[in-house]
């Protein structure tokens, strides 16, 4: 009979969470840098697009180090805002935080494709009609890229639910705080007899990656039939 412990569902429960937070905190920014890189030409665009896709291409080892001695207690960062008791450090924060930056990259370059096969007549169309520049992008850029950026939360969720490197760097190990599926997989690995809580762990995370692609093609579906139909 297939069933999880309860440490094995903290765990579950945790990555659901930190996923879901690191998703929804990154889109914003996503959907700005990739507007930004889509449509607009200025100096260091490529510096910018380098950096934004920099944790794809680092050990994320190092992505965590990083954070760490940005983010934790002694960090420029981390120990300016500690002083307001906003702690990333070793705490289910800082594993989204982790795990944000880690699946920005893909996230941004989906909305950025997303972005560049807009017609921008339709924009301009909309423009001629009297709608300024923040309605046409509210009205008719955001409706026609949903697919992309939908595509863009599901790779990010996909790689925040499956973050490991970065994370245990930077916010540890912690049963109940920063344990998540990947973590909790690999610490079931090292002790005796936790292969079978270790292959339950792994279907877990099977089944959510399997039902996350299935729902997103759906909803991009529905999005795209949608505002094609109006």
């Amino acid at each position: 009979m297939f069933y999880l412990s309860p440490d094995e569902w903290i765990a579950v429960q945790l990555s659901l969470r930190i996923a879901i937070v690191a998703t929804l905190t990154a889109l914003p920014f996503g959907i700005a840098v990739a507007w930004l890189l889509a449509r607009k030409d200025f100096w260091g665009k490529a510096l910018v697009d380098g950096l934004v896709h920099l944790p794809l291409v680092l050990p994320p080892v190092v992505t965590g180090y990083l954070l760490l001695i940005t983010f934790g207690r002694k960090g420029l960062v981390g120990g300016f805002l500690e002083n307001f008791g906003i702690v990333f450090s070793f705490r289910w924060t800082g594993a989204a935080l982790a795990c944000g930056i880690m699946g920005f990259p893909l996230l941004v370059r989906a909305i950025r494709l997303s972005f560049e096969s807009i017609d921008r007549k339709l924009e301009d169309a909309a423009s001629t009609l009297g709608a300024n520049r923040l309605r046409v992008f509210l009205t008719v850029t955001l409706p026609l890229a949903l697919p992309g950026i939908i595509a863009g939360m599901v790779l990010c969720f996909a790689k925040a639910l499956g973050e490991f490197g970065a994370t245990i760097t930077f916010v540890s190990n912690i049963p109940g705080e920063t344990q998540t599926l990947s973590a909790a997989i690999y610490s079931f690995m090292q002790v005796p007899r936790g292969e079978d809580a270790a292959a339950r762990l792994v279907v877990v995370a099977i089944i959510i990656a399997l039902a996350a692609l299935i729902v997103s093609e759906w909803l991009a579906r529905r999005a795209g039939t949608r505002f094609h139909g109006e």
